[in-house]
């Protein structure tokens, strides 16, 4: 039998878009999972094989186990991965600790920035 539109009630379109919307967070969330097992280095390729297993055997629940297990460190990893990419495209393309001080400057002196804005940001430019 063919599915009619007029079959289909304004709740089951609801339902629809909320089933679509979970398994798109499912998704996500594995993706996420599987790129943090795979950066890690602390842990051994058949603790990560188990990972993979039992998040593909049982996904919501392997997911959330790991979510659950490992929240800390899942963070941490991922500000070092930013702190070395940026880092990476500092060096890549080049960063003058005076040519912000520099911008800070014209930025103070244009009214932009108050005198403790400029002081704690040329602290951390600084030191």
């Amino acid at each position: 039998m063919y599915v009619l539109a007029a079959d289909w009630t304004f709740g089951d379109f609801l339902l629809a878009v909320l089933y679509v919307f979970a398994w798109v967070i499912l998704f996500f969330l594995i993706i996420n999972v599987f790129s943090d097992l795979f950066r890690r280095h602390d842990i051994s390729g058949w603790t990560k094989a188990l990972w993979v297993i039992l998040v593909i055997v049982f996904p919501l629940l392997g997911v959330l186990i790991y979510l659950i297990t490992q929240h800390a460190g899942i963070a941490e990893r991922a500000n070092r991965q930013a702190d070395a990419t940026r880092d990476e495209i500092r060096r890549t393309i080049g960063f003058s600790v005076a040519d912000e001080l520099d911008k800070l400057d014209r930025l103070k002196n244009e009214g932009r920035l108050t005198e403790d804005e400029y002081q704690r940001l040329r602290a951390q430019l600084v030191g």
